[in-house]
């Protein structure tokens, strides 16, 4: 997973810039963590994380404070140390390398 530190990005804009395009890894959803002020941290999440129940959790705690139509990146509520560890034991679980 690559994490990369989102700064001084308008949220109504998304995470890009308009002249900065960047696709997800197939197989990879990008979630922001952290910083409500438009501030946070970019992980490409593999897919297959979503099921665990750590992740869905924060999914479900993004869909109950922003709902589901918030636009751009989706963006869980809780700092990016937690949702690391969160996505650390999603791993572990699921059998996937940090590497």
């Amino acid at each position: 997973m690559v994490w990369r530190k989102k700064s001084g990005e308008s949220p109504s804009r998304g995470y890009f810039g308009a002249d900065e395009e960047e696709k997800a890894p197939k197989g990879h959803v990008p979630i922001i963590a952290g910083g409500e002020d438009g501030d946070g941290e970019r992980v490409m999440v593999p897919v297959r994380l979503l099921s665990d129940p750590s992740v869905a959790e924060l999914l479900d705690m993004a869909a109950q404070q922003y709902g589901y139509g918030q636009p751009g990146v989706l963006r869980v509520p809780c700092d990016a140390g937690h949702f690391r560890r969160v996505l650390d034991g999603a791993m572990h679980r699921c059998g996937i390398s940090s590497a």
